[in-house]
């Protein structure tokens, strides 16, 4: 599921902005634009609702992308708020049937060749501890960071702030390629679960 959601992603890539700020998502504007849906087992239902974007998945894995290509030395600081009303009691990251989250917000890096493409999934995880790290087990060349653990916040909306760049400098030890897109995914086909999730605007802004 993981390596056709980065294909989807490489083939979508198109050109940067040269703004101080890009607005990833303006979710806010009941905007869709450049969004585009990839289904990979059943459906997560992605609604604009009350200004935000809601996910609702039931045994379900398909997830949104945006096509974008940008330097991220550049634009380093991705941002975005989002809320889940429970986590997922079945993941389990050491396996492939354990690998769903009830939000992960995706941003990947295309190189010349698929099978190294790199990418990083922050995710609001159940039992990975807050700011814990792991290799995905579909692809190594995917880490899965924890920024969220637990259901402590459920219910809240909770804001995020990234620097993708040193992010993906410290996770694969080089200087990153140009950032090919950010996707959204709240699956539980793996799990076999049921959840729900909302998505503030995303942005991401230079220093």
């Amino acid at each position: 599921m993981l390596n056709h959601l980065l294909t989807a992603i490489v083939i979508l890539a198109a050109g940067a902005s040269s703004a101080q700020e890009i607005p990833v998502a303006s979710f806010s504007n009941g905007d869709l634009s450049g969004w585009s849906e990839k289904v990979f087992k059943g459906k997560t239902s992605y609604t604009l609702e009350n200004s935000v974007l809601k996910a609702h998945s039931v045994r379900a894995g398909s997830g949104l992308i945006k096509k974008l290509s940008v330097d991220t030395q550049r634009y380093p600081k991705l941002s975005w708020s989002w809320r889940v009303d429970h986590t997922l009691k079945g993941e389990n990251i050491l396996t492939k049937k354990g690998d769903d989250f009830a939000a992960r917000v995706y941003v990947v890096f295309p190189r010349t060749f698929f099978w190294r493409m790199r990418a990083i999934n922050y995710v609001w995880a159940a039992k990975m501890p807050k700011l814990g790290e792991a290799r995905s087990p579909y692809t190594s060349n995917s880490v899965i960071v924890a920024l969220e653990s637990g259901d402590d916040l459920a219910g809240s909306w909770v804001h995020e702030e990234r620097n993708i760049y040193q992010d993906y400098r410290r996770i694969f030890g080089e200087e990153p390629p140009l950032l090919g897109g950010v996707a959204i995914m709240t699956d539980t086909d793996d799990t076999q679960d049921e959840a729900n999730a909302w998505y503030g605007d995303i942005t991401l802004r230079a220093l």
